[in-house]
Formats: structure tokens, sequence, C-alpha cells
């Protein structure tokens, strides 16, 4: 029996990452509606008396705000970059705090973009459809950029960073606020490594990058003054909404006799183990990046 044809046939028609991410995003973005109101994709930073353990969206707000802190531009004129920026809750956030700001966004979601420019009509933002690894900006074009959330799906790889590196203006600041591990992969226990294969093909991830590694990479790639900042602890509240947002959202299809979509159910997948890999504390963290052109 011949085995070449149907292996060529399967190598042939299996989805490479970046379409399963741009399907993911294109059929399950309006899903996120349902973790926050203000369509922010990611998770959230908690601060005792200025947010709110149960009212989501005070948290995830707080990690725009603390994201934008850490940020160098020119409040009156200035110009960031958005780098995977979703639907454009963060973007609009920056927007809303400062009118003058103006923001591009990049994300390979055709849908993504269509919705996140009807929400930022009249505002002084723009999202386009290209790649983060190989954008169309000139160099040195930003004062600042950031990534939420999103170099993940490239594994933080040396790749995005240097694209990062390329378009912002020296002396402006990259900052990325994510999930990464603590140890190489290869060095994660059983349990640690099924939670990581899991949130990875749940959320199309390429993989997550070792915060030490990364660390090295930055600073062999240009940038100076890296900041590495744990704030696993500040985040895992908002981590802690998962079980109930899942149940949440499984219980609105059910009443409304509603089926889930592939990609809704890879989408909660993913969020479970990510809940699941946040107990892991070994192995995985949650940090804040800053680093400096």
């Amino acid at each position: 029996m011949n085995t070449t044809i149907p292996l060529l046939h399967k190598i042939r028609f299996q989805k490479s990452n970046k379409e399963k991410l741009i399907e993911l995003y294109n059929e399950a973005t309006e899903d996120y509606e349902f973790w926050s109101k203000d369509f922010n994709m990611h998770f959230g930073y908690y601060i005792p008396f200025k947010t709110t353990l149960f009212k989501r969206d005070t948290m995830l707000n707080e990690m725009n705000n603390q994201v934008f802190k850490r940020l160098h531009f020119n409040k009156q004129k200035g110009l960031v970059a958005d780098l995977g920026c979703g639907i454009g809750g963060t973007m609009k956030y920056g927007l809303r705090k400062y009118p003058r700001l103006h923001m591009l966004g990049v994300t390979l979601s055709s849908f993504q973009v269509t919705e996140g420019n009807k929400r930022l009509h009249k505002m002084n933002g723009l999202i386009l459809q290209e790649n983060y690894n190989h954008t169309s900006f000139a160099d040195n074009s930003f004062d600042s950029a950031y990534a939420i959330e999103s170099f993940c799906h490239s594994g933080h790889s040396d790749t995005a960073l240097s694209e990062a590196y390329r378009i912002i203006k020296p002396g402006g600041k990259l900052v990325i606020a994510d999930a990464f591990l603590k140890k190489e992969k290869d060095q994660l226990c059983m349990g640690s490594h099924y939670c990581y294969k899991q949130l990875c093909k749940g959320w199309s991830l390429e993989g997550l990058g070792s915060i030490l590694n990364v660390k090295k990479s930055l600073e062999r790639i240009g940038f100076k003054k890296v900041t590495i900042e744990d704030v696993s602890f500040r985040v895992a509240p908002s981590v802690l909404h998962v079980p109930f947002a899942i149940t949440g959202f499984i219980f609105k299809k059910l009443i409304r006799k509603e089926n889930l979509k592939v990609q809704s159910w890879k989408n909660l997948k993913g969020s479970l183990f990510a809940l699941l890999s946040g107990l892991h504390m070994q192995s995985f963290g949650y940090y804040i990046v800053t680093a400096e052109k």
C-alpha cells in the first residue's frame, strides 16, 4: 500500500499556526464581549481599593493603565503602536485617556480590523491587517510600542522583538505584558508540560518564551534598561474569573439555544488551561517587560 499520497495530502492541507490564529480570532472575537464589555482581550491587574475583584473590567482596564504608564510618548502628538491589538480595546482605553495621542494597531484578523475600526470611529486610532513580525512601517516611526498577550502567538520570537526595535524611535520603549515560562520547556514537569501543550493548542500559540531568554534576546537586539516585573499575583484575581466566565458563557448559549462554534470551544479550552497553568507557579509566571531603545 502506497502511504506517500495520503501523507502528502495531510501535509498539504494541514493548517499553519498563522491560519489557525486568524480563524480563531475571526470566529471567536465576538465571544470576548462576554469576558469584557470593553473588549479587553487579556487578563487584568489587581490593586486593592482601586480595582474591584468582582468587576472584571476594572482589573482589565488597570492592566491597560499599567502598560501606558511604562511607555514613553508625547501626550500631545505622539504615535504609539499596538502590536497585536485585537479589536482595539486597549487602543480605545489609551485614546480616551490621551485624546491627542495617535495610535496604530496591527492584527491578522480581518474581522478585528473591520469591527475594531468601527469602535475607534472619530478617534485618533486605526487598525491595519498586518503581521507584527513584518510590518510596513518605516524605521523609527513610533514613540513607543506595546504587546499585551500577543507576542506569545509567535513564541516571543526574536523576529517579533527585532521588528518592534526597528519601528520604535531611539529613546522609545517596548512594553510586553504576557505569560512566560520560568524555565526551559524540556525542564517542565509532566503536569506543567501537559497544561502548556493544551494551552498552546487551545489558543494557537507558537509557545511561551523563557523569561530569562527573552531578556537576553532584547539586550542582544539592542534594547537597553530591560526591566522584568513579575506581576503574577496582581494578575491572579482576574485569572480566577475564568471558570465562572466559562460557565456563564456556556449557560448563555444554552439558554439561547445557540451552538458553540469550534473556535469558541478552543478559546474556552485555552482559557481553562491558562488557569491550570497559573497553578504551576514554579513553571509559569506573568510579567510586564519594559525595554528602551
